[in-house]
C-alpha cells in the first residue's frame, strides 16, 4: 500500500516521541525510586543514630521494660517500627510487637551486618508483621564492643504508596510531553510536506502537458532552491517541447509533401508510419499495424528488407509494382530496430534510358552501312585520283569516316554491354589472353620504340570471367597507353590477393590532370580534345572498360600525374 511522505515523517516523529517519552518515564522513575529509597535509608540511619543516645544507657543498665516502652512511644509518634536486639539475637524491645513473642533475629541479614560493626540494610518480607519492610540496623556499642543492634524499619506499602504517587506524576508529565511532541511533529510534518505536495502536484500537471505551472515557496531553505530549479527546468522543458513540436510539424509537413513514398517498419515488419505518397501508391488502404507484404506483394522488396535487417546497414535496389519501377532505399534504425524505406518512382527515367539506348543502337546501326559505303567510295576515288589537292581532301574524308565508324562501333558495343545483366564466366588463362592482345600492338610498340613489361602471377592461369570482355579491357587500356605515351613504356601486372584478381596497366605518358580524373569514365569525355581528334579517339573506350568491370562486380581506380604517367588498377572477385 502506498504511504505518503507526510505519513512517513509523522510516523517517524511519533515513534521518536514515544521512545523519548517512554525512556524519560522509565529512567526518571528508576532514578527517582533509587534516590527516594536511598533517602529513606539515610533518614532511618540518622533516626537510629539519634535513638542510640537514649537506647544505649537502657541497654547497658538492662532496663528492658523501660527500653521497650520508650521504643513503642517513639515508634508510634514517627510511624516507624523500632526494634532492639541483643548480642545473641534476642529481641529486647519492639515498637509494634511484644519482644517475648518474637523469634531470634540473629539470622536477619541487616542484623548480622550490624553485629559485624557496620550498618545493615535490607528489603524483605517480615514474618512478624506479614508484609514487606525496609530495614536499617546500626550497632549498639559498649566499651568499644558491639552489645546489640538498634533497627529501624518502615512498611513497604507506605513507601510504595508514596512511590506510586510519584510514578503517576512522572507518567502524567511524560504523557504531556508526548502529546506536546506529537503536536510539534504534526506541525513540522505538515510544514515539511506542504512544499513537497506542491512540487508533486506541479510535476503531475507537467506530466499531463501543462508547462505553464510554477511553484513558489515561502521557505528560505533548500526546498525553495529546489522549487526555483524546478521552475527553471520547467521553462527549459517548455522551450524544448515547443522546439520539438515545431520540428515534428516541419518533419510531418516534409514527409507529407514528399513525392517519394516513405514507409517505416517495426521489428516485426509491420507498418508504423507511411506518408501520403505511399498511401496513394497503396490505393488508400488501411496501413497502420499491417505487414508491408500485405500491401506490396513484391518478392524483391522482401529480399531488400531481409538483407537490411540481417546486416544492420543500408541497401538500395529496384522493385516493380503496379507496372511502375521504383528505386528502393532501405536503412536500418538501431534505436527501435526499425527499417526506413523510401521508394522513388524511376519509371520515366528508365523509359528515357531505354529510348536513348534504342536510339543509339538504331542510329549506330543505320549509320554503319552508309559510312561503310562512303569509306569504300573514298578508297576507290583515292586509287583513281592523281591530283595532290584531291587526294588530301579525300584523305581527310577517309580519316573522319574511319572515326565515325569507330564511334558507331563503340556505341554499339557499349549498348550491348548495358543490355547485359549478367556475364557467363568460365576459367581462362590470363597470360595467354594478354599475349593474344599484344600481338595486335607489337608493330605500334616497335614504331614508337616503347618498352613492354609483363608480370603475371601464375596463380591466375585459371582466372574466372568472361574472356571476350576481359580482352576488350586490355585492348582499350593498351590502345590508350600506347597512343598517349611518347617515350618510356607500358607495364602490365596481375596477381591474386585475398580472393581478388588485381590487374594494373601503367604507362609513362602525358598523364591526366587531377581535376579531370573524376570524369574520364564518362561517355565522349576526352582530356585533350584537339589531340584526341588528331589521334582518332572516340571518348568511349574507358566507359566501355568500366561497364565491363561492373558487370564482373569489380572496381576500377586510376592514379595519374601530368608528365609522369597513368596507372589503372582493376579488382575482380574470384
Amino acid at each position: 500500500m502506498k504511504r505518503s511522505v507526510f505519513a512517513k515523517i509523522f510516523a517517524g516523529y511519533f515513534l521518536l516521541t514515544c521512545v523519548l517519552a517512554g525512556g524519560v518515564f522509565f529512567f526518571s522513575y528508576r532514578i527517582s525510586r533509587h534516590y527516594y529509597e536511598k533517602t529513606l535509608i539515610d533518614d532511618l540511619q540518622k533516626l537510629c543514630t539519634v535513638l542510640l543516645v537514649s537506647a544505649t544507657p537502657l541497654v547497658e543498665q538492662q532496663r528492658w521494660a523501660e527500653l521497650d516502652a520508650a521504643m513503642k512511644r517513639v515508634g508510634s509518634s514517627i510511624e516507624t517500627r523500632i526494634t532492639v536486639i541483643d548480642r545473641k539475637g534476642r529481641v529486647l524491645a519492639d515498637s509494634e510487637k511484644t519482644p517475648a513473642d518474637m523469634e531470634n533475629h540473629l539470622s536477619r541479614p541487616e542484623v548480622f551486618a550490624a553485629m559485624q560493626g557496620g550498618t545493615g540494610t535490607s528489603v524483605r518480607y517480615s514474618t512478624t508483621v506479614q508484609e514487606n519492610m525496609l530495614y536499617v540496623s546500626v550497632p549498639i556499642r559498649k566499651d568499644g564492643a558491639v552489645a546489640g543492634v538498634l533497627r529501624a524499619s518502615m512498611h513497604m506499602p507506605h513507601i510504595n504508596r508514596m512511590l506510586a504517587d510519584f510514578r503517576n506524576a512522572v507518567l502524567l508529565t511524560a504523557c504531556a510531553v508526548m502529546v506536546l511532541g506529537l503536536l510539534v511533529a504534526l506541525i513540522m510534518s505538515r510544514r515539511l510536506t506542504r512544499p513537497i505536495r506542491k512540487l508533486s502536484n506541479a510535476s503531475r500537471l507537467i506530466a499531463a502537458g501543462d508547462f505553464n505551472v510554477r511553484v513558489f515557496l515561502d521557505n528560505n531553505d533548500e526546498l525553495r532552491d529546489f522549487a526555483d530549479s524546478f521552475n527553471t527546468m520547467t521553462e527549459k522543458i517548455r522551450g524544448l517541447f515547443d522546439e520539438v513540436s515545431l520540428q515534428k510539424q516541419e518533419l510531418d509537413s516534409i514527409i507529407a509533401s514528399m513525392n517519394e513514398a516513405l514507409l517505416v517498419l517495426d521489428r516485426d515488419s509491420r507498418i508504423v508510419l507511411a506518408n501520403d505518397a505511399f498511401r496513394r501508391m497503396a490505393h488508400e488502404q488501411p496501413l497502420d499495424g499491417r505487414f508491408f507484404w500485405e500491401i506490396i506483394r513484391v518478392p524483391e522488396l522482401g529480399d531488400i528488407v531481409k538483407q537490411v535487417r540481417a546486416g544492420h546497414d543500408r541497401h538500395i535496389g529496384e522493385v516493380t509494382f503496379n507496372d511502375r519501377i521504383f528505386l528502393c532505399s532501405a536503412s536500418y534504425m538501431a534505436q527501435k530496430e526499425e527499417i526506413l524505406l523510401v521508394l522513388l518512382d524511376i519509371t520515366e527515367i528508365r523509359n528515357i534510358e531505354r529510348m536513348k539506348k534504342d536510339f543509339v543502337v538504331n542510329v549506330s546501326h543505320e549509320l554503319r552501312t552508309p559510312l561503310t559505303a562512303i569509306k569504300g567510295f573514298v578508297e576507290t576515288m583515292l586509287d583513281d585520283t592523281d591530283g595532290a589537292d584531291s587526294r588530301r581532301y579525300l584523305e581527310i574524308i577517309k580519316r573522319h569516316t574511319d572515326r565515325l565508324i569507330h564511334i558507331t562501333k563503340d556505341l554499339m558495343s557499349l549498348a550491348r554491354l548495358e543490355r547485359e545483366e549478367q556475364l557467363e564466366t568460365q576459367p581462362f588463362n590470363l597470360k595467354a589472353l594478354i599475349d593474344q592482345v599484344l600481338i595486335m600492338y607489337e608493330a605500334r610498340l616497335r614504331e614508337k620504340q616503347l618498352t613492354l613489361q609483363l608480370d603475371i602471377d601464375s596463380a591466375l592461369s585459371d582466372m574466372r570471367g568472361d574472356a571476350f570482355t576481359i580482352e576488350q579491357i586490355f585492348i582499350n587500356l593498351l590502345d590508350n597507353a600506347i597512343t598517349y605515351t611518347g617515350q618510356g613504356g607500358v607495364t602490365i601486372t596481375a596477381r591474386r590477393e585475398q580472393g581478388q584478381a588485381i590487374i594494373s596497366v601503367s604507362d609513362t605518358g602525358m598523364g591526366i590532370a587531377a581535376d579531370q580524373l573524376p570524369r574520364i569514365f564518362e561517355r565522349f569525355y576526352v582530356t585533350d580534345k584537339s589531340r584526341s581528334r588528331k589521334l582518332g579517339g572516340t571518348g568511349l573506350g574507358l566507359s566501355i572498360v568500366k561497364h565491363i568491370v561492373l558487370l564482373h562486380k569489380g572496381t576500377i581506380d586510376v592514379e595519374s600525374t601530368p608528365g609522369t604517367g597513368t596507372k589503372f588498377t582493376i579488382r575482380l572477385p574470384q
